[in-house]
């Protein structure tokens, strides 16, 4: 059901590493519901900082307007706004907010979490490190990568589904050691300067929010309303991936159904009768998302009747 109109913007954010699953679709068509039902643009950003494969971008692209998703303005990607991402970094260790970490991922794995931190949360190996101690890591040829000084433990948000919630923070990467900047970074910096004020995703991203408005906070930009939505897992119940079976729409398509097939079975997972985005953006209330996961059976899911 709608609600009252806004003048912000809801997103989506692929990365381009390969098609787009069944639970990437209906993540996207909920996004993308949430946006329209409350009279927010829906804007499409390409996260191609760590994996791409050549082509996928605009094969996901294909599949999202295949469903019946449209979206306003250009598409962004990540690799045109480095200089963004720079200044955003500027801005923290121009505040002191900043050091190198020379640890390695074995390193981190094998250290004590840190206080109050969730498992592999950073203990803050590299936090106190001298001048001195600094520069003899860099003399063994180290890459450094750039972490925020963080001053606080946890952080408060608020979800659309799941309330009120706190969770840790720790002394995250702001920029990797291949001079990549991270995704929490990213992820912030864009949606402040695109206008983003409502973010749709899967809830296995709720447990890293709290540092993302934390960081909103220090640049001193407002943190989005959040709603985290839940997965499509497989018959085992784990995320789903594409060894699951008939999982994209080139899959299902390939299986003899169609895109409108395929929105009329998210639609059912959701608790409704469509078969367009249309029909869904007539009917939709955020309020009977179901609590719980889709589970996939494999492969044959979405066969037509009469297929064998």
């Amino acid at each position: 059901m709608p609600t009252s109109p806004s003048t912000g913007a809801g997103r989506y954010a692929p990365s381009p590493s390969g098609e787009l699953h069944l639970g990437n679709l209906r993540t996207a068509i909920l996004a993308w519901l949430f946006a329209r039902t409350t009279g927010r643009d829906f804007l499409l950003r390409i996260d191609d900082l760590d994996r791409v494969r050549p082509g996928a971008a605009e094969l996901q692209l294909d599949d999202l307007a295949a469903i019946g998703i449209d979206w306003d303005g250009p598409v962004v990607r990540q690799s045109d706004r480095l200089a963004r991402y720079d200044r955003a970094i500027a801005t923290l260790a121009a505040a002191g907010r900043t050091y190198d970490c020379f640890c390695t991922r074995r390193e981190i794995q094998q250290a004590a979490t840190a206080p109050h931190g969730p498992m592999g949360a950073y203990p803050g190996t590299c936090r106190h490190l001298s001048d001195a101690e600094r520069a003899a890591k860099r003399a063994e040829g180290r890459p450094a990568a750039l972490r925020l000084r963080a001053d606080v433990d946890d952080y408060p948000i608020t979800d659309l589904l799941h309330g009120e919630y706190r969770g840790a923070v720790d002394d995250l990467v702001l920029r990797r050691g291949d001079g990549i900047p991270a995704y929490n970074l990213t992820v912030v910096v864009d949606d402040a300067e695109q206008g983003v004020d409502q973010v749709v995703r899967g809830d296995d991203l709720l447990p890293s929010t709290p540092r993302q408005a934390y960081l909103a906070e220090l640049l001193g930009l407002a943190a989005p309303q959040y709603a985290h939505v839940p997965l499509v897992l497989n018959a085992e119940g784990k995320r789903l991936a594409k060894r699951d079976g008939a999982v994209s729409l080139s899959d299902q398509r390939a299986l003899g159904n169609t895109p409108e097939d395929v929105v009329a079975a998210i639609a059912d997972s959701l608790g409704y009768d469509a078969r367009t985005t249309t029909e869904l953006r007539e009917v939709f209330d955020p309020a009977r998302i179901p609590a719980k996961p889709w589970i996939l059976e494999p492969i044959g899911l979405f066969r037509p009747e009469g297929c064998p």
